[in-house]
């Protein structure tokens, strides 16, 4: 890799969300219920292939999580990013399927390789990595919505996740069985509920475009996450379905029983899709990055996303969706004769879920360009004692460059963050509620116990009197 010149960012894009993803892998295993239809089989993890970036970069490692982390921290400090607030991404397939002392020890060593130190136990690591040089302030775990119950949301507490992703790709049971999928729209509704309940940030991951679906179909499934209250995501991906070398839907194409969408059906349907989306959702990824070798049949422009959005804006067309208005990629995109209005109030959403409240703080201009939000949730039944008679926090961020802990940025570090807390407890006070909790990345601990927070069994925890 050529390094960069004195002061240059490499892929500055990398961080403009305000933090620093690193990805990490997990050894391949077949999932218990089986193959789903469009699942490649290629003796790497679940849905991947052998020439994906993050399995290449697993495979030489050995799927050592910490020599993974490691690996990424080298490349971002060679490309002058900051590493000292990390998003952890652990992908691979059904990680809460694994057995659990694999799991306990994968995400014991994610944190050793962030500290750059071992640690004798998980909790030893965990709270190691609250002052560490690379501190995890979100760990993301994917799970499937049957794989998702009391006693593995307990788990996924315990290991410091604060985000989880399903995979729901539709909601239609006939679809589900068509594809050899193994759960149903039920399982969905259960894990979603109980995860919000218990505090987590939720992405489901979709794929438009599967055997027994079209397009009309397709924009129903839209209609349905944001109109249903069962549903309503705070994130998605979308996952196009494409046949995959390896994939028994591979079998169905060349016998001439499925087709995929063509690149325009494709464009069209998202450009629906997208505006669908509602203001507290973020669309994090459309297309997946497979290498072309693989693709059978399906579109393999994976910057399809950042052709529709061109088009978007040279048409004047605005979108709801929280990326699309991020005040990072705003400075990115903007003109030289564009000045950026940085006035910024407090807009409020509140919105039913899963037979709870949400209430979405965003700070946002006149031109809605997103500088920070917060997720604050009045639940309906939460199953762990600590969160009973509690708002909950499931999420505060605040967008723009990402800049090192303690440094004043143009957007980050200048007490945005904390006037939406502040507006966070206003709120649950004139609810009538007098505990908020947070469900807290390890390393950003320290940041809620400078505001008054406790933590107590995972969560940060604050009683609060106006």
């Amino acid at each position: 890799m050529k390094l960069p010149k004195k002061n240059e960012i490499r892929k500055p894009s990398k961080t403009l969300a305000g933090v620093t993803p690193i990805a990490v892998m997990i050894y391949p295993r077949k999932c218990k219920h089986g193959t789903c239809l469009y699942c490649p089989s290629l003796d790497v993890p679940q849905s991947y292939t052998p020439l994906s970036p993050p399995v290449i970069r697993a495979k030489i490692l050995n799927y050592n999580p910490s020599m993974q982390i490691k690996s990424r921290l080298k490349a971002f400090k060679l490309m002058n990013h900051p590493t000292d607030k990390i998003e952890l991404i652990i992908m691979g397939g059904t990680f809460l399927e694994y057995p659990e002392k694999y799991q306990y020890e994968f995400v014991k060593s994610c944190y050793d390789g962030l500290n750059e130190k071992e640690s004798k136990t998980l909790e030893q690591a965990k709270k190691i990595n609250e002052t560490a040089e690379n501190r995890c302030v979100a760990l993301c775990i994917e799970t499937r919505p049957d794989v998702c119950g009391k006693k593995e949301i307990k788990r996924l507490i315990g290991f410091g996740c604060t985000r989880v992703e399903l995979g729901v790709q539709c909601l239609d049971d006939k679809i589900y069985k068509k594809i050899n999928r193994g759960h149903t729209v039920s399982d969905v509704i259960k894990a979603t509920k109980l995860l919000k309940d218990s505090g987590f940030k939720i992405g489901y991951h979709i794929m438009p475009g599967l055997p027994g679906s079209n397009i009309k179909k397709d924009l129903e499934l839209i209609k349905e996450l944001f109109s249903n209250e069962n549903f309503k995501p705070d994130q998605l991906k979308i996952y196009p379905c494409q046949v995959i070398k390896g994939a028994s839907l591979e079998k169905l194409y060349k016998s001439g029983k499925y087709n995929p969408y063509t690149k325009e059906q494709l464009e069209i349907l998202l450009i629906k899709i997208l505006k669908q989306i509602p203001e507290y959702c973020r669309v994090m990824r459309i297309m997946r990055e497979l290498p072309p070798k693989y693709i059978i049949a399906g579109t393999i422009r994976i910057d399809l996303r950042s052709n529709i959005e061109s088009y978007l804006k040279k048409n004047k067309i605005k979108l709801n969706e929280i990326r699309f208005r991020e005040i990072g990629f705003a400075i990115r995109d903007k003109k030289k004769s564009e000045k950026i209005n940085s006035n910024i109030k407090i807009k409020k959403l509140e919105y039913s879920a899963s037979k709870g409240k949400e209430i979405f703080l965003q700070a946002v201009n006149k031109d809605n360009v997103l500088f920070g939000l917060l997720r604050l949730r009045i639940p309906d039944k939460p199953f762990l004692d600590v969160l009973k008679n509690s708002a909950i926090i499931r999420e505060i961020h605040v967008y723009g460059k990402s800049e090192k802990i303690g440094k004043r940025g143009l957007i980050q570090h200048k007490g945005l963050g904390k006037k939406l807390m502040k507006e966070a407890e206003k709120i649950a006070w004139k609810n009538n509620i007098k505990k908020i909790s947070v469900i807290s990345g390890v390393g950003v601990r320290r940041y809620y116990k400078k505001l008054g927070y406790k933590l107590k069994e995972e969560y940060m925890i604050k009683n609060i009197n106006y």
